[in-house]
């Protein structure tokens, strides 16, 4: 049951459309997923069908399989995500080495796609304002082994004030509607109303002003959000050209899109496999390159250095940094994180305790191998009882890293006969 203002408003955007786009409402939704370049070879799965076709390492799956089950899903060998959403950061176009900025990237799905492209080099800053959601998108950055992003839970102007002109690229995947996901979600239904697309729609340009000041010249912002309604669409892009004209738009090559005005881009889903989304492709061409507060790196400690000599672990380039009670290795350009609520500053490696070094979680998924590894398979009675918390067989001794078909998974410690269980227990089935 459709919202009747909803409805009249499709029927005059899509005119003759209008019969397709309401029989693509009543049909099964397509679902996919997106291979983490991170993890290695992609493997090979009995549920993945065909690709695509804007993200090359997105495939559909079969709607039966149940993939967020499977052990290489706790592995982030694979991210589940909407096909459509995968839109947007392939007309964002990271490559590696860069600054990219995501600024409004919870749950991480985007991020995570971003940092795949980023191949780990370069810096991503990636933020969410809510608490709770920010908590969401640093575990997704954790599992999907993501080791040169800062994860921040800051209003976008902080961070417009703290990153001046600073980002070869940034991505405001905004707050909206969410008129794309009325087939997914029934919330977003029962949440719709004409006042709301007006409230949005207020929001997404104070965002977009946030996120200018971002963009260094010459760089690239993509504004993108899942809902059909054009006050949020068109109308925030032609508002915020109007009042930046340092921005210009920039056509990109796109043939599965619907182009549309100022280098703006629909996916319909009576057009597509996927649901309802926008995005469009602005050029910043003038204005100044912001300078940053880079943070000073520490020196590893002794311990550290005994646990990565002893496992043959070599950390890529990058500086160590405390926060908190744990040692992190971040990107070389973290910037002073001083007075910013910041929850992940890089990679975790851990925390030393006495004369002992004890590996991070987020260590072991990072890592594809070590000198101390022990394999089960994805289907073993083995793999399903470390990922349920228990001891399991192994002649192994000390720290040794679990992979499961070859991709790590976590941590054990072994004595010669088992493997004492250091999967952390919020994660445990």
């Amino acid at each position: 049951m459709l919202p009747e203002a909803f409805l009249q408003r499709m029927k005059a955007q899509l005119g003759p459309e209008y019969g397709a786009f309401l029989e693509s409402l009543e049909r099964p939704r397509a679902v996919a997923l997106r291979f983490n370049p991170l993890k290695g070879e992609r493997p090979t799965l009995p549920f993945a069908g065909q690709p695509v076709p804007w993200e090359p390492a997105g495939v559909y799956y079969d709607p039966e399989a149940r993939p967020g089950l499977h052990v290489y899903h706790e592995a982030g060998v694979y991210y589940l995500q909407e096909a459509s959403a995968m839109a947007p950061v392939a007309l964002l176009d990271p490559q590696p080495g860069e600054r990219v900025c995501d600024l409004c990237a919870a749950p991480g799905g985007k991020t995570t796609q971003i940092a795949g492209r980023m191949l780990g080099r370069g810096f991503l800053l990636c933020n969410e304002i809510n608490p709770k959601r920010a908590k969401i998108l640093s575990r997704n950055i954790e599992r999907m082994a993501v080791p040169n992003a800062l994860v921040t839970n800051e209003h976008p102007e902080t961070l417009a004030r703290r990153f001046p002109g600073y980002f070869d690229r940034v991505l405001v995947d905004a707050p909206c509607s969410g008129e794309g996901m009325f087939r997914k979600e029934e919330a977003a239904v029962a949440d719709w109303s004409e006042e709301t697309v007006a409230m949005c729609a207020r929001r997404q340009g104070e965002i977009l002003n946030s996120a200018a000041k971002l963009v260094r010249p010459g760089g690239r912002l993509v504004y993108s959000t899942c809902t059909f309604a054009p006050e949020e669409d068109e109308g925030a892009v032609a508002a915020f050209l109007e009042a930046h004209p340092e921005f210009t738009p920039e056509p990109v090559e796109a043939p599965w899109f619907v182009p549309g005005e100022n280098a703006s881009y629909r996916l319909w889903p009576h057009k597509l496999l996927g649901e309802g989304h926008f995005a469009a492709v602005l050029r910043k061409t003038g204005g100044e390159t912001g300078e940053i507060s880079v943070k000073q790196g520490e020196t590893l400690p002794k311990q550290w250095d005994i646990f990565a000599r002893e496992l043959g672990i070599r950390l890529p380039a990058g500086k160590a940094v405390s926060f908190g009670q744990s040692l992190f290795w971040a990107p070389e350009e973290l910037s002073e994180i001083h007075g910013l609520k910041v929850l992940r500053p890089g990679l975790e490696l851990g925390t030393v305790k006495k004369e002992r070094f004890e590996p991070a979680h987020a260590l072991a998924l990072w890592l594809r191998s070590c000198a101390n590894v022990q394999d089960y398979g994805e289907n073993s009675e083995e793999i399903k009882a470390y990922l349920h918390g228990d001891v399991v067989p192994s002649e192994r001794k000390g720290w040794c890293l679990v992979r499961s078909g070859g991709y790590s998974i976590g941590w054990g410690k072994g004595d010669g006969r088992v493997l004492k269980n250091h999967y952390p227990k919020g994660l445990r089935r």
